[in-house]
């Protein structure tokens, strides 16, 4: 399956009622109603008078697939009550943008507008209730928001994070609302079964890059992306994770911490740091076996002799090897999985690496075959055998090994 396909299948058979409240981030709101059609969802829109001001209910009608509600007196329904019907067919109600005044109005539970009403009136026990917040920042960190975002939360809410930034207003501060991919992400998160729910994930990901002078190194093809799709996975799965990233290019999956690095030493001082507060290390970079002995402070530059300049290399520490070799990785308070990428006979290489890594669980990949790309195929070797992941989005694949992981944690190998 494509990336594209498996995006559409996300939020498949899932009803979302998309609440708009008065703010210039409606405009978001319309990327986001599209983002969550395009991954599955049923939406329907409810929008407040003051977000009628910012973008039309005919926009959102075309976006969404579906008519508008804004008035609480709207006659559609026979018996007049769109409060009840549509929040009591919602499978979860995302207000964004949410304002300072609509927040304000769910902590007192009022409810003089359509949009209010449903968020009152709905079965907090089966419809979630999330909010996206979007304000000026002064209206953020007023202590009256913060202490109405508190209360909401204690009535059952789930208050998505701000971001930092540039705002309409042209002040630059915390209240921007979160762009749609983010919101998308969150919403999807949300929904994930939460099979790591307490454990703490130390990931690795990407190349590492050991210099030779200030323009060159060494290093190897991998993006990263199998690092980072796990890193989102396992956060979906409700893990606290950090992500010990080596040079690549890529967004840092939300509520993430991320660690950047550029070495094996950087990244062996990096996991070192951060291993004994994790129950479970999943070591996916592709670190460097050797390093330059000897570092150049500036360019080496041809001479004209024809010869390249001696390049002696030093072996670089086995981060995992170190890390299974640990008291609490011996004492089973902490669970390693190491991933191998191998240029052919990929069943006796990662059999042969997981020995003598010492870990519980090697997944083995045919590196050439899955540098940069979306997709990939995964080899999963125990001390039982091995198990084949066909091939796949590495979104997809980073689910499946979460939920496999989950068990193997949990003491059930399937």
């Amino acid at each position: 399956m494509s990336q594209a396909a498996n995006i559409q299948t996300e939020l498949a058979g899932r009803r979302i009622v998309l609440g708009l409240t008065g703010g210039v981030a409606c405009y978001k709101a319309a990327a986001l109603c599209r983002a969550l059609t395009g991954a599955g969802a049923a939406v329907r829109v409810v929008m407040t008078d003051a977000a009628c001001q910012f973008i039309t209910p005919v926009t959102m009608q075309a976006l969404s697939g579906h008519p508008v509600f804004t008035s609480p007196w709207d006659a559609r329904p026979d018996d007049g009550m769109a409060h009840i019907h549509i929040s009591r067919d919602a499978d979860a109600i995302v207000v964004a943008p949410a304002s300072a005044d609509f927040i304000a109005r769910l902590a007192q539970g009022r409810a003089s507008d359509l949009l209010s009403l449903l968020c009152l009136a709905r079965p907090a026990e089966r419809v979630p209730l999330l909010l996206a917040p979007a304000m000026n920042r002064e209206m953020w960190a007023h202590p009256a928001t913060q202490r109405n975002l508190r209360q909401t939360v204690d009535d059952g809410a789930h208050v998505l994070s701000v971001a930092y930034g540039a705002q309409a207003c042209g002040e630059i501060g915390a209240g921007r609302m979160l762009e749609a991919d983010q919101l998308l992400e969150e919403v999807i998160a949300f929904f994930a079964p939460k099979s790591l729910l307490g454990q703490r994930v130390l990931i690795t990901a990407g190349p590492t890059f050991e210099a030779i002078d200030p323009v060159r190194g060494l290093s190897n093809r991998s993006s990263g992306k199998m690092g980072f799709a796990l890193a989102r996975a396992a956060r979906e799965a409700g893990a606290q994770v950090t992500l010990i990233a080596g040079p690549v290019a890529l967004p840092t999956p939300a509520l993430v911490e991320r660690i950047d690095v550029q070495s094996a030493l950087d990244m062996r001082a990096a996991v070192l740091a951060h291993v004994d507060a994790a129950s479970v290390f999943i070591a996916t970079a592709a670190v460097a076996d050797w390093r330059p002995t000897q570092y150049a402070a500036h360019k080496i530059k041809k001479d004209g002799s024809d010869q390249p300049p001696a390049l002696a290399l030093a072996e670089n520490p086995d981060i995992l090897a170190e890390v299974a070799r640990s008291p609490r990785a011996r004492a089973g308070q902490l669970y390693c999985v190491g991933f191998a990428a191998e240029s052919g006979d990929l069943l006796a290489n990662a059999q042969a690496k997981r020995e003598r890594k010492g870990v519980p669980l090697l997944v083995g990949n045919l590196g050439p075959e899955t540098f940069g790309r979306d997709d990939n195929v995964l080899l999963l070797v125990d001390e039982h055998g091995a198990t084949e992941l066909p091939r796949a989005s590495k979104r997809q694949l980073a689910q499946q090994l979460v939920t496999d992981i989950a068990r193997r944690v949990a003491g059930v190998v399937a």
